[in-house]
C-alpha cells in the first residue's frame, strides 16, 4: 500500500465514530425481549390463520374481503417475527421494528380492554407485554449488546 493510501485510510479511521464494544453473550433482558416479541408474532400469525380458515370455510358476507383481511394479518405477523429473530441474533437493526411493534400494540390493547368480557384480559396481557418489551429494549444492557451507542 502506498503512503497516500495509508494516510487516506488513517484519516477515514479517525473520522469514523467508534462503535461501542459488544459483550460476548446475549443478555437475559434481550433474550426476554426477543421471546416476547416472537410470542406476539406467533399470536398474530395464529389469528391470521384462524381468519383465513374462517374466510374460506365459513360463510362470510364477502369471502374475498375475509381472505384479504386474513392475508393482511398474516403479513403483519412478519414484522415482529423478523424483529424477534434479529434481537435473538443481536442484530442492531432489529430494535426499531420491535419497538414499532410494541407501540402499535398499545392502541390494540386499549381497544381490547374497551371491548369488555374476555377481551379485557387479552388487552391487559398485550399492554403488559408491550410495556415490558419497550422497557427491555431501552435498557442500556440491551443497547450495548446491540451495538447502539449514544449519539454525539
Amino acid at each position: 500500500m502506498s503512503s497516500q493510501q495509508q494516510k487516506k485510510s488513517a484519516r477515514q479511521a479517525a473520522a469514523a465514530p467508534a462503535a461501542p464494544e459488544r459483550p460476548g453473550p446475549r443478555p437475559a433482558r434481550l433474550s426476554a425481549a426477543a421471546v416476547l416479541t416472537a410470542v406476539e408474532g406467533v399470536t398474530v400469525a395464529a389469528l391470521g390463520l384462524f381468519l383465513l380458515i374462517e374466510g374460506v370455510t365459513g360463510s362470510p358476507d364477502s369471502p374475498q374481503q375475509a381472505v384479504t383481511g386474513a392475508v393482511t394479518v398474516l403479513a403483519l405477523a412478519v414484522l415482529p417475527l423478523v424483529a424477534a429473530r434479529g434481537l435473538w441474533l443481536l442484530r442492531r437493526w432489529s430494535r426499531g421494528p420491535s419497538m414499532i411493534t410494541q407501540i402499535v400494540a398499545l392502541p390494540v390493547a386499549w381497544t381490547l380492554i374497551n371491548g369488555g368480557g374476555a377481551l379485557i384480559a387479552a388487552g391487559v396481557a398485550l399492554a403488559v407485554a408491550a410495556f415490558v418489551v419497550l422497557g427491555l429494549l431501552v435498557n442500556p444492557t440491551a443497547t450495548v449488546a446491540l451495538g447502539i451507542g449514544p449519539r454525539e
